[in-house]
């Protein structure tokens, strides 16, 4: 796999949805890449010694952004489909996580960020729960650049000695972060980049989670933790004891808070924090509660969307996206919420903001992805619009919410590589999706002892 790219790609006359405001959405349109960045978006644009990709009849997007998404679990995929949440807890994390070699963590880093591209997401956010040993840790970060994917690795905890690190812990968070952020993960500009997968008042004592955040802090990374995770984590109001205690702030985001009160969305509004939504989990896995995207959109809040774990749902983001359509219109139209008065009907152009900008922003890379406005890098997918369950296209954001999937993404772009092409991911060697199986079903049988 090349990890270098052309100098110059013209990407010529497609149907472009920008995500960006000021440009919209345009017809024959051209994308003008130079040396992996944007560099103008129109029609008619100068291809002279670009590598040019011809984009008639289909749809460029920016590249989803999965905001959070336990990527070591991908080779045991389905495994917890008919679970609810306390039970899949007890089979990933009590059951098979201390089993986790740094091996397996590596297998399912691949394919899961393999499978990611292969759907259309550019970037995700590795939250990676298995820190066994810093073996496992190096293990997840070579498996994401090996992929080719833009990733945010998100250090979490040990799974061997459990309790201890989950149960009101007054551990602080595992010291080998500082290693990765000093010798793997220095650079804040680089592919791969680090955040802190926290566990937060609902798994630990506020002394170390406040422990915790300095180090974060300190450390110059963002902060990513689980809130509102079903009704007994919802009791704990850990994100109003944040605030008490003066640590919330815009470098934290929180994933779900499908059980958190209204007056914890406010706080989290009124200090720049993101939420992250899965609605596909949130909606199907019992025990999380339901996605609180009309909480989100009435306190005016940052919100990317989530693939979650792969055990339990799909691995793209369109599905994402229709669940989170589906939820909160049947929610509005049935009056199951309180803040019917706040809130204009959820559009299309919203989830899928969601799903890109909101994800980008969530992530803290809204600056140079999430849109494809002149300046950014070059993540782009190119849909085809003339697929039977696509064509013909009277809006293109519409078909893409409500009708895409992964077989529809014909090209993907990561900082100007193709990683896609024609339907096919390309790439030999480490990042090949042969190498990728082969690792994923010997880390399966092993694990599951099939």
């Amino acid at each position: 796999m090349t990890d270098r790219a052309p100098r110059r790609i013209l990407i010529e006359n497609g149907w472009v949805v920008t995500g960006d405001p000021a440009l919209g959405t345009l017809t024959g349109c051209d994308v003008l890449i130079q040396d992996g960045r944007i560099t103008a978006v129109g029609p008619g644009l100068p291809g002279d010694g670009a590598e040019v990709i011809d984009a008639r009849d289909m749809i460029a997007l920016p590249g989803l952004v999965d905001a959070h998404k336990h990527t070591w679990q991908s080779a045991v995929r389905h495994r917890c489909a008919e679970l609810d949440l306390r039970t899949y807890f007890g089979e990933m994390f009590g059951g098979l996580g201390p089993l986790y070699r740094p091996e397996d963590v590596y297998a399912g880093n691949l394919l899961g960020a393999l499978s990611a591209l292969d759907a259309g997401t550019t970037t995700l956010m590795d939250w990676s729960h298995v820190q066994n040993s810093p073996e496992h840790s190096d293990q997840a970060v070579a498996a994401l650049r090996d992929s080719g994917v833009r990733a945010v690795f998100g250090h979490g905890w040990p799974l061997v000695d459990l309790p201890a690190w989950i149960a009101g812990s007054e551990r602080p968070h595992t010291g080998d972060v500082r290693r990765v952020r000093r010798e793997l993960l220095p650079d804040d500009d680089a592919l791969v980049t680090l955040h802190l997968a926290g566990r937060g008042p609902e798994l630990s004592t506020l002394d170390a989670t406040r422990a915790d955040l300095a180090m974060a802090r300190d450390l110059g990374i963002r902060t990513s933790i689980h809130m509102g995770c079903g009704p007994e984590y919802g009791a704990m109001a850990a994100i109003a004891q944040l605030e008490r205690a003066g640590l919330l702030g815009p470098d934290l985001s929180f994933v779900h808070c499908s059980e958190s009160a209204d007056d914890e969305f406010a706080m989290m509004a009124d200090h720049g924090a993101a939420v992250v939504l899965a609605p596909h989990h949130e909606q199907a896995l019992p025990g999380i509660g339901h996605t609180p995207i009309d909480r989100v959109r009435a306190f005016g809040i940052t919100a990317g969307l989530s693939t979650d774990t792969e055990t339990a749902g799909a691995a793209d983001l369109f599905t994402q996206m229709r669940a989170g359509l589906a939820a909160h219109r049947s929610q509005l139209a049935e009056g199951r919420t309180r803040f019917a008065d706040k809130l204009d009907p959820f559009s299309v152009a919203e989830v899928f903001a969601m799903a890109t900008q909101g994800g980008a922003d969530a992530l803290g890379l809204g600056d140079r992805i999430g849109s494809l406005s002149p300046g950014k890098r070059a993540d782009i997918v190119l849909v085809r619009a003339t697929d039977p369950n696509l064509f013909p296209v009277s809006d293109p954001v519409a078909a893409l919410v409500c009708s895409a999937h992964p077989g529809n993404v014909d090209t993907v772009l990561v900082d100007g590589v193709v990683r896609k092409r024609a339907g096919s991911l390309v790439g030999a060697g480490a990042g090949s999706i042969d190498r990728a199986r082969e690792l994923a079903l010997a880390s399966h049988r092993r694990l599951l002892g099939g």
